[in-house]
């Protein structure tokens, strides 16, 4: 009997231990990682694709949406509506836009406050994996509530400035949130963003549902995404700034 008290007692204290295991930030990072399809996997995606519509000022506006990311860090979205394209690119040093939205149909270069955005939108592997790659701070600060979910929160220290905080499921270790804080013509704005729907698409999944807004400031814009396809077929001067309007 004594050895049995013994060898319950031993494990008892093993479960106590197991159970008492705070997550670290590096381990984190790697779920994440892993949640997506793991490091092989995301390496493997050169280039994505994500087609849909983009719905606006609480779905007065519906436009059809184009995106489309490659490695290392450019990025060029197109949204158009009643013969109007509007593009926005960043070719991993310069950004720039056409805007007929606005009245200016001719491509023009970014601001610098709106470079630094289009920047981290460029990532195809996420907040975490870039981060870590970079060797930017990440720091664990437990779990807070996301609509109802006890979400694993992480803070990212940018290296060129900003913070962001990263939400992950508690289950399935993927984002559903991440808020980015930046200064934006010398005023810190703050942009929350939603993720969800996720779909594997190239050994890898990809959230076709996305909720973007300024905190505070009105309904945020969706995103929904039809489909998402790995390492299309990509011009070589997409995402560079038009050779027509560089004389």
């Amino acid at each position: 009997m004594q050895m049995i008290h013994r060898a319950a007692l031993c494990l008892a204290l093993l479960l106590a231990g197991t159970a008492s295991h705070a997550l670290t930030a590096t381990e984190l990072v790697a779920k994440n990682v892993e949640a997506k399809g793991g490091a092989v996997a995301l390496q493997a995606v050169k280039s994505l694709r994500r087609e849909g519509r983009l719905v606006v000022n609480g779905g007065q506006f519906v436009l059809e949406l184009a995106e489309t990311k490659q490695r290392p860090d450019s990025i060029r979205t197109e949204v158009s509506m009643q013969g109007l394209a509007q593009v926005q690119a960043y070719d991993g040093k310069d950004g720039w836009r056409i805007d007929p939205f606005g009245g200016r149909k001719d491509p023009e270069r970014m601001p610098a406050d709106d470079v630094r955005e289009f920047i981290e939108d460029a990532s195809i592997d996420g907040v975490l994996p870039d981060a870590a790659a970079a060797g930017n701070l990440i720091e664990y600060l437990g779990t807070e509530d996301v609509d109802g979910t006890p979400a694993h929160k992480l803070k990212v220290m940018r290296k060129e400035g900003g913070v962001q905080y990263v939400y992950l499921d508690p289950d399935y270790f993927l984002e559903i949130r991440v808020e980015s804080q930046r200064l934006v013509r010398g005023v810190k704005r703050t942009s929350v963003t939603d993720y969800g729907n996720y779909e594997k698409a190239g050994g890898v999944f990809w959230p076709l549902s996305i909720e973007s807004g300024i905190k505070g400031e009105g309904d945020p814009a969706r995103f929904e995404y039809r489909s998402a396809v790995v390492n299309p077929t990509i011009a070589p001067d997409y995402f560079s700034f038009p050779a027509t309007a560089k004389k």
